[in-house]
């Protein structure tokens, strides 16, 4: 299952039926679950951590040092992949370094060709990056959100569940979840109808979120004053969640274009 030309070095740990394509290099401290599929010209480096069913594509470089003017070795934190994950060619994930639990991915996420995760972000699961999308350093995603080709993603920022980041877009602020964003400097354009609709989100529950940004966005009100207005009302949980997301924004959240 080990390709003649990979190198695999004696102290990874990988599962029996591991496949391992030619010229890829897996280095020490690296544990790599049970059905793995590692393509041609892989590198992975030490401290990564993957679960089942994972597909690496040719090219991929999981686990490489941050790119991180301070980085020093004494500071590297894992990486941590969950299970069905896809990475096409190219992608580029690094470790960790600042935060003790490092870079984590989690699982069903299909990442396309020359995707970039930076050091200690986090992302959830059921996500799709599409070509060349790439999240700086400390970035947090939750699950089921589709980020467009050519993104870019600011360092701190997060993307809240299935929102979507249309192509060529700059996320500088907080995407709340639901969200459709888009522009040089996103901003929140319209609900995700299409993905809710994929996901099976009821005609009440959609209805419930737009009017849910309807207060936040148009109504008028200071932020806060209409976050306490959407509590007043007994939220629902998709509601529940905005009103959650947007409260723990550090960074403020997209406005609305």
């Amino acid at each position: 299952m080990i390709h003649p030309s990979a190198i695999v070095d004696p102290h990874a740990r990988l599962a029996e039926d591991v496949e391992v394509g030619p010229f890829s290099i897996i280095e020490a401290d690296v544990e790599i679950g049970s059905g793995c599929k590692i393509s041609s010209n892989v590198r992975i480096y030490s401290g990564t951590r993957m679960g089942a069913h994972n597909q690496i594509d040719h090219g991929a470089v999981l686990g490489c040092e941050p790119q991180d003017l301070g980085f020093a070795q004494a500071n590297s934190k894992p990486l941590i992949i969950g299970d069905h994950n896809r990475f096409r060619e190219g992608v580029n994930i690094s470790r960790g370094i600042k935060t003790e639990h490092g870079t984590r991915v989690g699982s069903h996420n299909y990442i396309m060709a020359m995707c970039h995760i930076g050091h200690d972000c986090i992302v959830g699961d059921h996500n799709i990056f599409a070509n060349t999308g790439s999240l700086s350093g400390h970035v947090e995603m939750e699950d089921h959100i589709f980020l467009s080709g050519k993104t870019a993603t600011h360092q701190f920022c997060r993307i809240g569940a299935y929102a979507m980041v249309a192509g060529l877009s700059g996320v500088a602020q907080d995407v709340p979840p639901y969200l459709m964003a888009d522009g040089h400097r996103a901003e929140a354009v319209n609900l995700n109808v299409v993905g809710l609709r994929r996901a099976g989100f009821s005609a009440a529950q959609r209805k419930a979120i737009k009017h849910a940004y309807k207060i936040i966005y148009k109504s008028g009100l200071k932020l806060q004053t209409a976050l306490e207005e959407l509590k007043a009302a007994d939220p629902c949980a998709e509601v529940s969640h905005i009103i959650e997301f947007i409260e723990g924004s550090e960074r403020g959240i997209i406005s609305h274009r």
